[in-house]
């Protein structure tokens, strides 16, 4: 453990420091548009990104992931700041750590083995897509310079990493072409044109609030969704994080330290935040591996707004948006369009859906959570399918295969012709199981339909698991058992 500690902070020092700068000042526009979002001052938005990214470099599960303010988190808070002001979402954050550290302990993370494939290509090919359209607004129809500076920022993104990689290209674009901007007088959005950044550190301080039952009723549904909208983001990224430097993590302590960050940052004034796929995709690319990276993004975005605070406020915007289309591109996932072609068409339809709907409703939770219920509808579509073969030999007997539970009871009850009389019937379910209460109800109604007509039934076949829900609840068993009349 000591070594597996001592390689997770000081195992990659030089690209965790280079790439935890890179990510410090990608996080300040994201960071302040993301404040604006929620309703609140720009510093709120800095201030939790500075907590929540130092907090998780020590008590996360996922070293090289980085976790600050969000958007998806942004967008659930501005009914509550809009009706309540901003004491009450502190107060909302605090209570959202709890209920995530809670998620850890009873080890929520479990959940994640039911989110499909198809649904985690979605996912991340969303992410994409909105990532991209979040920089529209900052290059679309403002000059040419801007498109020059995109364009000059991806050059550099892309070109130099041939020739020289001591340094990410990403930061020497963002520095090269903030000096260029500085000293030129080009006409160029910058940072400081989102809004305006206090020179000041976060102070410890209580949400002034009644505490009582009504303020709870009041911040606990927030904090309910905060928690969960945050823990389903944080552990899909930590499994892209995952993908990327084919390495495992452990998704219940990091849900513990979602819920650490978030309740520590309540009381220094900053919002509820989460994983962040853009700056967590930034730090990898970059060379970024461990828990130092997130460290110095965190530390050194402080230093940024106390120190350099004059400097920053005149990065340009667009060596920024170039950076996030970097990063949008990297993201996307390029092999889904031959994914579309080669997997079942159920599971291109449930990506496809799951992309549509996360980018229509900016919602990340509500698109994935309909992506598993679309994939479960499909699956219990597909093994609802049930066969009931009738064969006459010195017995009327009929094989029934496949999974005889609530989606294919119907179908089964079909299949039996109950006009005989006074002959022997065998039900065979060798190539059968029963799954639930309305299995052994269909089986119920089967046998006791039957024996209306003074039909001897004989049940065979079952195995262990149908074998013991019979004996629990079907009621053909009984001497006096007769069909249930409603």
């Amino acid at each position: 453990m000591k070594q597996s500690l001592k390689t997770q902070w000081f195992g990659n020092i030089r690209g965790d420091i280079l790439s935890g700068i890179l990510v410090a000042i990608a996080l300040i526009p994201e960071a302040i548009a993301f404040s604006i979002i929620a309703g609140v001052d720009p510093m709120v938005g800095l201030y939790a990104s500075f907590s929540i990214a130092v907090i998780i470099a020590f008590v996360g599960g996922r070293p090289g992931m980085i976790s600050a303010a969000t958007g998806a988190m942004a967008l659930l808070m501005v009914p509550l700041v809009r009706d309540h002001g901003l004491e009450y979402l502190l107060a909302a954050t605090i209570l959202t750590g709890v209920i995530q550290i809670l998620f850890g302990v009873f080890k929520v993370a479990r959940v994640m083995k039911f989110i499909p494939r198809a649904v985690m290509i979605g996912f991340v090919n969303a992410l994409a897509i909105l990532i991209f359209m979040a920089q529209v607004p900052h290059f679309i129809g403002i000059n040419n310079m801007t498109y020059l500076f995109v364009a000059i920022t991806l050059a550099i993104i892309y070109i130099v990493p041939r020739f020289f990689k001591a340094i990410p290209a990403p930061l020497i674009a963002l520095v090269v072409l903030t000096a260029v901007a500085i000293y030129s007088g080009f006409e160029l959005r910058t940072v400081g044109d989102l809004g305006t950044i206090s020179q000041t550190l976060p102070s410890f301080l209580l949400p002034d609030v009644p505490f009582n039952l009504e303020t709870l009723s009041i911040i606990f549904p927030y904090s309910l969704a905060l928690a969960i909208v945050g823990l389903l983001e944080s552990l899909l990224t930590a499994n892209i994080v995952d993908d990327m430097t084919d390495t495992t993590s452990d998704k219940n302590k990091e849900a513990r330290g979602q819920g650490i960050a978030n309740f520590v940052t309540g009381f220094f004034g900053g919002m509820a935040g989460c994983a962040m796929i853009g700056q967590s995709v930034i730090n990898v690319k970059s060379g970024g591996r461990g828990r130092l990276s997130a460290l110095v993004a965190g530390t050194f975005l402080m230093f940024l707004i106390i120190v350099l605070g004059n400097v920053v406020v005149q990065i340009p915007m667009p060596v920024l948006v170039g950076i996030m289309i970097m990063v949008s591109i990297g993201t996307f996932d390029w092999a889904s369009f031959t994914y579309l072609k080669k997997a079942p068409k159920t599971d291109s339809i449930v990506m496809v859906a799951t992309v549509a709907i996360v980018v229509y409703t900016h919602d990340l939770s509500i698109g994935v959570l309909a992506g598993v219920l679309l994939s479960a509808i499909f699956f219990v579509s597909k093994i609802s399918k049930i066969k009931v073969e009738k064969r006459l030999l010195d017995a009327t007997q009929y094989r029934v295969e496949g999974q005889l539970f609530f989606a294919s009871v119907e179908d089964f009850l079909e299949k039996f012709d109950f006009d005989i009389e006074r002959e022997k019937v065998i039900i065979d379910f060798t190539d059968a199981h029963i799954w639930d209460d309305s299995g052994v109800g269909a089986v119920d109604r089967v046998v006791l339909k039957f024996r209306e007509n003074a039909n001897e039934v004989e049940v065979t076949g079952l195995d262990a698991g149908s074998q013991k829900l019979i004996d629990q609840l079907a009621i053909f068993k009984s001497s006096n058992a007769k069909l249930p009349t409603h």
